[in-house]
């Protein structure tokens, strides 16, 4: 039977596992390691990509970076998550704003120190992906589009870290960071209409609250609409295995989530929105295994 204390350290630790969004950063890690060995090194041996101290040392250097900033976008939300997330608040608030403070300042140092065993580069690579993280939740995110734009730069930043650090330029690599750059805008703008209560009483100068829900409809079926084009090139233009099922199934799932955006008008609504769009992601990340599945027995006996 666990003691008081005890239940109390559990919750605690529940707390700071919400407040840097745990789940989302298992999910970014293994989506590293999957664009890795599938999209960015594909001749290379598998044992060598998943061993290797320098990819393994970038994936927790971008875990740590990513951690603080979801604690720093916490700090500064607080007022607004309140109004927006009461119960997820209430949890988050088991741990004192000075210990999330001080852990944000520890993780960001933690990586940036082992961003100098890979190289000179890649500390100044960390060292400006934090400054961009605290000056969008400091700054930039209260204003429209500019806002939702940095937040989906900002969330696929950790893939370049492993684009640079194996120099492949293939323009096939492109084309899927156009699709996920776009789900993740469209994702930030459902996210704005969510959170529309929020953000007028705290002077978030987001689409909706400026432009209203129309207007934010309006471009977030023009960024669906947009979607089409590397989803049509990836299944056009390059190989891309089994992982055609899943673009395909994005293409129902985009036309549905189209005709339920237009008739939604309550937070309810666009929170079933936010978790398709979730949804889509996290499939995604999966789905890059189907790439060629093959590979993996191929790749383990070399």
């Amino acid at each position: 039977m666990l003691t008081r204390k005890n239940k109390l350290i559990l919750l605690k630790l529940l707390s700071l596992f919400s407040v840097v969004r745990g789940y989302n950063i298992l999910i970014i890690v293994l989506a590293q390691y999957l664009t890795s060995i599938f999209i960015l090194a594909p001749h290379i041996r598998l044992r060598r990509v998943i061993l290797d101290p320098n990819l393994f040392v970038i994936v927790l250097a971008s875990a740590g970076v990513i951690a603080a900033g979801y604690i720093i976008n916490n700090f500064y939300d607080k007022e607004k998550d309140l109004i927006n997330r009461p119960q997820k608040t209430m949890l988050d608030r088991l741990v004192s704003q000075q210990t999330k403070l001080t852990g944000y300042f520890i993780l960001n140092f933690l990586s940036v120190v082992l961003a100098s065993y890979v190289s000179f580069r890649a500390v100044l690579f960390f060292s400006l992906y934090i400054f961009g993280i605290w000056f969008y939740s400091h700054k930039l995110k209260k204003y429209p589009i500019i806002g939702n734009m940095i937040a989906s730069i900002l969330a696929i930043t950790p893939f370049f870290a492993v684009f640079i650090y194996y120099k492949n330029f293939d323009e096939v690599i492109f084309v899927h960071a156009t699709f996920l750059f776009l789900m993740l805008m469209i994702r930030e703008m459902v996210k704005d209409l969510e959170n529309l209560k929020g953000d007028m009483a705290q002077n978030y100068k987001t689409i909706p609250v400026v432009y209203g829900e129309l207007a934010s409809k309006r471009i977030i079926s023009a960024f669906i609409i947009a979607s089409g084009i590397p989803i049509y090139l990836l299944l056009t233009r390059y190989e891309i295995g089994l992982m055609y099922l899943y673009f395909y199934g994005c293409l129902v799932l985009l036309f549905l989530f189209l005709g339920a955006l237009w008739m939604s008008k309550a937070k309810i609504h666009y929170v079933w929105l936010h978790n398709i769009l979730k949804l889509i992601i996290v499939v995604g990340t999966l789905s890059i295994v189907l790439i060629d599945v093959n590979m993996i027995l191929d790749r383990i006996l070399w």
